[in-house]
């Protein structure tokens, strides 16, 4: 805990610096001490993924950019608006940060953290970019430009990889700065995002941040669209946001064509990162498919198709028994799944058809026109793959846009209050969510308080794995687990090794004494082959084995 607070105070009073360079060039976009900060994540974010095409992100990026930020820190002196916050403000922002430090620091639960976010990660301080390192492992071929963010720090600042702890901090300020208080009651249930560099917590938060400009009569629409592409940049799924900013230009503000011109550039170095990565435009989708050489194997990215679907249903149906079901039935058997699976579903149903019904009759432009943009995202998302990830941010952007000033600051204070309480009995308690929501799958990883977790925060090590040639790559496969969080690149899932053997093919690399220049996939010819059957049946005999 006390190792996160130092963590936090290096990122934002560096962040803070460089949205003060960046005031300083562009002029002002955001106001008060979390504007320059989120404006800092903006443009850090930014250069993070533009240089991570060409080197890796480790100390000698971070370093400088730490420097640099906290030369701008200081030399304009930005420490002093802090005391500009009165006494009260200051009190509530102490407890905030005081249960966000204490909640980061528990074991990380969310299971895409060793499968997804820390491989990624490593990726990047290590290599930056890898050209086709989708053909490696699929799931790598998403590489968020919050992870890149996250990486860019990773090596110093922030080595325990907290930063959505930090995020909650910045978003706690900007609550307290302007007097937005509605969203306090969104932080407690944030909290569970606060142990991994979770993408879908600064989608949501940023979210939040830009309505709350637009609703506010922030008029700096170049920078809200340019920001709003950004977060769609950290993740797809919140698409209906640039989508609402781009409506809200040309229905509202009057349409100028110049006002997109930054945000068309973050739109083109996303899809650059992603042709690069993932051979198309957007992960995971196959359109546009422009032929790149190092784009993944179809049949992996049709078998990856299929289990979303599978997915959709809580893999509570096969993929042949979803291929049966008539319109009536998908829409039934999707609503009624087992578990709290169903509550989701329904309540996001009742959500939108709520959200419809509020639009009409508040008959307000901007709220229409939010409406329309979820109904957009909604659609997109339960026609690919309606997990209850993709559309979780519309839950707080309902509440918020309903509720928008209609709750005082003392009965927020009072619900975020009883919320928090609650959450940290969770987090501290974990087998009351075991017991109670058994079919909660993420709560059979929690684990309880831990007496070191007050000098650092909780954090797994396994570094156990075995390693493994075929053709000129030689690969690491994470030791009687499934996933490779801490094993060395590159490292492969077994999942991923199985599934090259059904479909005859192996990752390569470009270059086999230079993995930077990128992966492609081939087919296996006949001793390659026989290699692949080995490893796995050592893999599957090592689960065989006793230690």
């Amino acid at each position: 805990m006390l190792l996160i607070v130092c963590s936090s105070i290096f990122l934002i009073t560096t962040l803070m610096g460089w949205g003060k360079l960046m005031e300083n060039i562009f002029g002002k976009s955001l106001n008060g001490i979390s504007g320059k900060i989120l404006t800092g994540i903006f443009s850090v974010g930014l250069i993070f993924t533009a240089v991570s095409f060409f080197v890796p992100l480790n100390l000698y990026v971070e370093i400088p950019t730490i420097l640099i930020g906290l030369f701008y820190f200081f030399k304009d002196k930005l420490y002093l608006e802090y005391f500009r916050l009165s006494k009260k403000d200051s009190i509530v922002l102490g407890i905030l940060a005081a249960v966000i430090l204490f909640s980061a620091s528990f074991y990380p639960f969310i299971l895409d953290h060793f499968g997804y976010y820390v491989p990624t990660i490593k990726w990047l301080t290590e290599y930056g970019l890898v050209k086709g390192i989708s053909n490696l492992d699929l799931i790598l071929g998403q590489m968020s430009v919050w992870h890149i963010f996250q990486a860019g720090f990773s090596n110093f600042a922030d080595p325990f990889l907290r930063l959505n702890a930090v995020l909650l901090i910045i978003y706690g300020i900007y609550i307290v700065e302007n007097k937005s208080w509605i969203q306090l009651i969104f932080i407690p249930v944030f909290l569970i995002f606060s142990q991994s560099p979770s993408p879908d917590l600064p989608v949501i938060l940023f979210s939040l941040i830009i309505l709350n400009e637009i609703l506010s009569g922030n008029k700096n629409l170049a920078f809200l669209f340019a920001f709003s592409v950004f977060t769609f940049a950290i993740k797809p799924t919140v698409i209906w946001l640039p989508i609402f900013i781009l409506l809200y230009s040309i229905f509202v503000s009057g349409f100028q064509y110049k006002k997109l011109i930054l945000g068309s550039l973050v739109f083109l170095l996303f899809i650059v990162k992603n042709i690069w990565i993932f051979g198309y435009p957007v992960f995971p989708l196959t359109v546009f498919d422009l032929g790149i050489s190092w784009k993944p194997n179809p049949e992996l990215l049709k078998a990856s198709s299929e289990f979303a679907i599978v997915k959709t249903f809580d893999e509570q149906y096969s993929y042949a028994e979803i291929l049966k079901f008539s319109w009536f039935d998908y829409v039934k058997n999707w609503l009624f799944l087992n578990g709290i699976k169903s509550a989701i579903n329904i309540s996001f149903i009742t959500s939108l058809i709520g959200f419809i019904v509020f639009s009409i009759i508040k008959r307000n432009k901007i709220t229409s026109l939010i409406c329309i943009s979820i109904l957009i995202k909604s659609l997109l998302i339960l026609s690919f793959s309606a997990q209850y990830r993709f559309f979780i941010d519309v839950f707080f952007v309902v509440f918020f846009v309903v509720f928008f000033n209609s709750i005082n600051k003392k009965n927020v204070l009072f619900i975020s209050s009883g919320l928090a309480l609650i959450f940290i009995g969770l987090f501290s308690f974990p087998k009351i969510v075991q017991q109670f929501i058994p079919s909660f799958k993420l709560g059979r990883n929690l684990t309880p308080f831990a007496k070191t977790q007050l000098l650092k925060p909780s954090d797994y090590k396994y570094n156990q794995y075995n390693s493994f040639k075929i053709g000129d790559l030689k690969f690491n496969v994470s030791k009687k687990y499934t996933f490779s969080f801490d094993t060395p690149t590159p490292a492969i899932s077994e999942s991923y090794v199985l599934d090259y053997q059904k479909l005859g093919i192996f990752p390569q690399p470009i270059d086999k004494n230079n993995l930077k220049k990128g992966f492609i996939w081939k087919k296996l010819n006949p001793e390659e082959k026989k290699e692949l059957d080995k490893t796995i049946e050592f893999i599957k005999k090592s689960y065989l084995q006793t230690d």
